[in-house]
């Protein structure tokens, strides 16, 4: 995981030129130094400086001005066409056309400032995103409405009704259009922003092995302040390929020296209240950002809520919620579309089958015991990949077996026939387990079906909080790896999924499996 070779002395002396501006002061990472106009002091300093205003970086800048733009030719081309598409001439003509259009694009461009969707904290996130521009939307055609009711007029409601809804969903598909070319950006290591950990070694740890996650949201981990005492032996000088750049005493120093962006504080008690504040202080006159992570990293949504108590922000967390309107939504969705599905891919579902008996004597379909909700055992079906009597020649092939945990996973497999292979590339074997989501077995979205002897070896990892709901046809399992990923990380994407859980999560790991089925990624 990591190496312990030089002390710290040494890395910081190795590491402390690097990448550092030409304002450095000369003074040492523990003395003051200067930062374009401003003089920065250590921490503890009693000498108060005015913090210079925090200016975005200019990719983050360009990006908002490129979503605004979009947002308002969204609004005009909306307009336009019900204006021009919709109206008489005599209408257009009118001297009310204009007073109407011009309230429906106050109203539009003011609701979506009001809901801050231009925020560049979460600009090309995704649902919070969309979330924002679809309650802008929302209040402005309700206060468009209200006003109209009021004035005794229904003038407006070609606009309000029309030109705003269709601005809607030209403003989604724009932002997400935007919003691919920054994630592939983002791939390519341009429009990230540099951080700066600081944490326990395991901690940090736990945080490096997301680098994948972070870097879709836009986030770099550039170096790592260990929080450890200063008088420490040795420090590790790379914890999994990042330098070590010193102890938590100077990260200060250390973020003001190598011009990181953000610091993160991963949880530690080393960081008290006080402290902390200092350090959101002092990190201010630098422009640079304060991330702190909870303990419970995967939690994350609707269940964590900030709770003032006294000046206090405390972080409450809800216990996850499987009922409701929003559960009997999903469950009802489910069977919905999975029937529609059926109906859809009937010639499909023929052809697979028709190859499978021709490909090898056996039945088409195989059926296998699952533990499903709250530990209750149900048949999964799917289409046949295997040979007849695959299970009796497992041992055989045991010592091929690269599955972590209690998973059992062997790369060309010599139990899969040519035609399984190829259905098993495209996952076209699990559709027969839409029946299993009409029966009310499975969902569409959720965690991975488990086998019996497998739900037998659950340990303290949690994973049995994966039986709190039923299993999915596809889930976070899928979009994120697929058979490539290890236990652990097949563990940890489905809790991800049962403690956060939202119809809209539903929704976006759907969209996902499409792209992941078509790429064949990580099946074998």
């Amino acid at each position: 995981m990591y190496k312990r070779e030089n002390d710290f002395a040494t890395v910081l002396d190795t590491d402390s030129d690097r990448d550092a501006p030409a304002t450095k002061a000369g003074s040492g990472p523990n003395g003051a130094r200067k930062i374009g106009s401003t003089i920065v002091l250590p921490v503890g300093s009693q000498v108060a400086t005015v913090p210079p205003p925090v200016r975005r970086p200019r990719t983050e800048r360009r990006y908002r001005s490129a979503v605004i733009g979009f947002d308002l030719f969204a609004l005009v081309i909306a307009h336009v066409v019900v204006t021009v598409g919709y109206h008489s001439f005599d209408q257009i003509d009118s001297w009310r056309t204009p007073v109407l259009i011009g309230a429906a694009l106050t109203a539009a461009i003011v609701s979506l400032g009001i809901q801050k969707a231009w925020d560049e904290r979460i600009l090309g996130t995704g649902p919070e995103e969309y979330r924002r521009v679809v309650r802008g939307y929302v209040f402005a055609v309700a206060a468009l409405a209200v006003a109209g009711y009021g004035w005794g007029t229904s003038a407006g409601q070609s606009w309000t009704f029309g030109s705003l809804l269709i601005a809607l969903v030209l403003t989604l598909l724009g932002r997400t259009v935007l919003r691919r070319h920054l994630s592939k950006a983002r791939a390519e290591g341009r429009c990230l922003h540099s951080v700066l950990v600081a944490g326990d070694v395991e901690e940090v740890h736990e945080l490096v092995s997301r680098a994948d996650c972070l870097r879709r949201a836009g986030w770099r981990i550039d170096g790592i302040c260990l929080a450890v005492d200063r008088s420490a032996d040795s420090l590790p000088v790379a914890i999994d390929d990042i330098p070590v750049l010193g102890t938590d005493e100077i990260v200060l120093a250390v973020a003001a020296q190598h011009n990181f962006e953000a610091v993160a504080l991963l949880p530690s008690g080393r960081w008290p209240h006080a402290r902390t504040r200092r350090l959101s202080w002092d990190l201010e006159k630098i422009g640079a950002e304060l991330l702190i992570a909870p303990v419970l990293m995967d939690v994350v949504g609707p269940r964590l809520h900030i709770s003032p108590l006294e000046g206090l922000p405390l972080l409450q967390m809800s216990a996850p919620s499987y009922s409701g309107p929003a559960w009997i939504v999903k469950n009802v969705f489910d069977r919905v579309l999975a029937v529609l599905t059926l109906m859809a891919i009937a010639p499909a579902l023929l052809a697979v089958a028709i190859a499978i008996k021709a490909g090898s004597r056996g039945p088409i379909l195989f059926r296998q015991q699952r533990v499903g909700r709250g530990g209750t055992p149900f048949t999964m079906y799917k289409f046949r990949s295997m040979v007849v009597g695959a299970d009796e020649h497992k041992d055989d092939i045991a010592e091929h077996d690269i599955g972590a945990g209690v998973l059992f996973k062997v790369r060309e497999d010599p139990r899969v026939t040519r035609v399984g292979r190829f259905i098993r590339r495209y996952s076209l074997d699990e559709l027969p387990q839409l029946f299993n989501v009409v029966k009310g077995d499975m969902s569409l979205v959720g965690p991975r079906p488990p086998l019996e002897c497998e739900v037998a070896r659950y340990g303290e990892d949690g994973a049995a909080r994966r039986l709190f709901v039923k299993p999915g046809l596809t889930g976070l399992w899928q979009v994120s790896g697929r058979s490539n990923l290890s236990w652990d990380e097949s563990v940890r994407a489905d809790l991800r999924y049962v403690e956060n859980w939202t119809f809209m999560l539903d929704l976006s790991i759907l969209r996902r499996t499409i792209r992941a089925v078509l790429s064949g990624d990580g099946a074998y």
